[in-house]
């Protein structure tokens, strides 16, 4: 049968159910989700829809949103991912709007998982894409296969999905979590343990979020078998030290609400709720619960008469951690009482000891690779510091030189092969600057390596496993390259772990500490510092450096070996510190300017800085380099 055909004969029988036709085969949460695509989401089966891609921006909002539950869920997206990826299928988790937060799939059929929709960033609500796994599963709260010609919309009628709610210890709906493939065995019956894989992995999503959410509470994981309630127990909830339920895994909202005699939908009453409403049991006898009891004899009977084996975990004590440095000695080097700068280190040194991926965005010169090494020295990992310029080395070579490659994989290839730049940086940190010049086809492969955590050299077939710590950098606004479909979007996200942003040299107000620095960072111990003299001083604060610290660096490098005295004077500058004033990309104005624009400003220094086109440091560099204040004119124009 052609698909013209089919389609035609899938729209046919939809509209039949819609009109009311009394024979049917499909389930009836099938039927009923058509019918809301038409009476309620106005959906027409005719037209069929291209799916939908929200843009990066709206994304990184949904992202957020979800962000302790995504990183909760990802351990186990990943074993879920090793189990079914060579059935071709992939993993997707949506947010309780449908849209896809996280995903896994097989990079080698990207361009057909994004045209399908089931990639980073496609909504999959019924009102957005008719009868679907996630859109259907959000509908009913239940764990559902939505099969073949199931869709409502005969675009997805080569698809199979299928899909399971995650709740939130409060009992609302948090997300979905979805396996899904292009094509699969035409039975609907196929997907039944893809189903129960895709139950038994939210079920231990929602037992970490419960566990880690409620760290100092008493949780009393519940098995009907005394052989797995301390190992895999079938539910869990959360109470404080007077019994009340704070929080609860789904299937444990549902066996309250079934002890109740409602139905887990109305199970509202049950949060706040005593323990011993629906167990007869008290709180105080909590402790007899613990492992040091046989599985066997830690049995409690619910009020309706079920029995129940149960392990009490007791409440984590508190304790008073060592207070660490808020900034580490490393990223502590890289300035000198800026504030700016000092955001950015405190940030960095939280995030560099987490296995987190960083990226690191600045213009060129301002010293990425700087602080990428200042991130590994902070993260105290044992690996090397393996540094890779993206934009540096030829296409050609790139592959071989993340990846590396085996005995003769090409010609001109070593007897035994070499390792890559991945593998060399096991253990450590792989910094992978300019990636955003990284090739498309490299790009794909770099993204396995981070879901598999595996490399396959050129010309191998035997993956190597790798433990390391990606940290790359850029110059250029990757999401507008992602727009361009220059760079992939979901390897945008996945490297951007935890975004750095390295202020520009122009920004900063340490630029004399540290062009002093960088002057005599070669001496030897018997060397005496050089210094800067006052108008070279203000030289260097007035310039706008384009190049940033490479520049500054180059500068002082000048300077000292151009310089002869133990002071650098203004004749030992390079040649673009004597041009005029109008050479600068931003013109200096002069001191009866800046208290005029000042004055009209009434001294708000950010509305200032917004009058004059510059930043607020720039603007307080002047006032202090002017010697002016609200009270005070300025100094005389030679000390300008």
């Amino acid at each position: 049968m052609s698909a013209s055909v089919e389609i035609a004969n899938h729209i046919r029988e939809v509209q039949q159910v819609v009109d009311g036709a009394e024979k049917n085969e499909r389930e009836s949460v099938i039927t009923d989700s058509w019918r809301r695509c038409i009476d309620e989401y106005h959906l027409d089966p005719v037209e069929q829809k291209q799916a939908y891609i929200l843009p990066h921006g709206e994304l990184r909002q949904h992202q957020e949103r979800l962000d302790k539950l995504i990183r909760t869920a990802r351990f186990g997206l990943e074993e879920l991912y090793r189990q079914v990826a060579s059935h071709h299928y992939v993993v997707l988790l949506t947010d309780s709007d449908g849209v896809t937060v996280d995903f896994l799939g097989d990079p080698a059929v990207d361009h057909e998982l994004r045209k399908s929709g089931l990639y980073l960033g496609s909504e999959w609500s019924e009102a957005r894409a008719g009868t679907c796994g996630v859109g259907s599963c959000i509908y009913t709260g239940e764990a559902l296969t939505v099969h073949q010609s199931d869709h409502f919309d005969a675009t997805h009628t080569p698809l199979t999905c299928t899909a399971a709610p995650i709740f939130d210890v409060d009992g609302s709906l948090a997300a979905v979590l979805d396996i899904s493939a292009l094509h699969s065995p035409e039975p609907k019956a196929s997907q039944a343990m893809t189903l129960q894989l895709l139950q038994h992995c939210t079920r231990r999503v929602e037992m970490a979020n419960l566990m880690n959410s409620f760290r100092h509470q008493w949780i009393v994981r519940l098995s009907r078998s005394p052989a797995f309630v301390d190992v895999d127990p079938e539910c869990a909830l959360a109470l404080n030290h007077s019994g009340q339920i704070l929080g609860m895994t789904h299937s444990a909202q549902q066996v309250l609400a079934a002890i109740a005699g409602i139905k887990w939908q109305q199970g509202t009453g049950i949060l706040g709720a005593l323990f011993s409403k629906f167990f007869e049991i008290d709180i105080n006898d909590l402790p007899t619960f613990s492992r040091a009891l046989p599985t066997e004899e830690r049995l409690i009977s619910a009020i309706n008469g079920d029995l129940w084996f149960a392990h009490a975990v007791a409440p984590q004590k508190v304790t008073i951690r060592r207070r660490v440095p808020a900034i580490s000695a490393a990223l502590a080097a890289l300035y000198d009482r800026d504030p700016v700068m000092e955001a950015m280190a405190t940030k960095a040194s939280r995030l560099a000891t987490s296995d987190l991926p960083l990226l690191i965005t600045g213009e060129t010169g301002s010293g990425k690779e700087y602080l990428a090494k200042a991130v590994h020295l902070t993260s105290q990992r044992r690996g090397h510091f393996v540094a890779i310029n993206c934009a540096a080395i030829p296409e050609t070579l790139i592959e071989s030189e993340l990846f590396g490659y085996v005995d003769g994989a090409f010609t001109g290839a070593r007897s035994k092969g070499k390792k890559g730049l991945i593998e060399q940086s096991d253990g450590g940190t792989l910094f992978l600057d300019e990636i955003g010049d990284m090739p498309l086809a490299l790009q794909a492969r770099l993204l396995r390596v981070l879901a598999e955590n595996e490399v396959i050299p050129v010309g191998g077939t035997q993956p190597v496993s790798v433990s390391l710590r990606i940290v790359a950098a850029t110059h250029q606004d990757l999401s507008e390259r992602v727009s361009v479909g220059k760079f992939r979007q979901d390897l945008y996200y996945r490297i951007g772990g935890g975004i750095l942003n390295v202020p520009p040299l122009r920004q900063r107000n340490d630029v004399i500490w540290l062009a002093e620095k960088l002057l005599n960072a070669n001496n030897s111990n018997d060397e005496a510092d050089l210094h800067l003299n006052d108008s070279v001083v203000r030289h260097l604060t007035s310039y706008h450096w384009p190049g940033n610290i490479r520049e500054l660096a180059n500068a002082m490098a000048f300077a000292r070996a151009y310089g002869r005295g133990p002071v650098v004077e203004p004749e030992h500058l390079p040649e673009q510190f004597h041009k005029e004033k109008n050479s600068y990309p931003l013109q200096e104005k002069k001191a009866s300017d800046l208290i005029e624009a000042l004055e009209a400003c009434q001294w708000n220094i950010s509305q200032t800085a917004r009058y004059l086109g510059v930043d607020r440091t720039t603007i307080h560099r002047r006032i202090k380099r002017a010697g002016v204040s609200r009270r005070y004119q300025a100094m005389p124009p030679g000390e300008w």
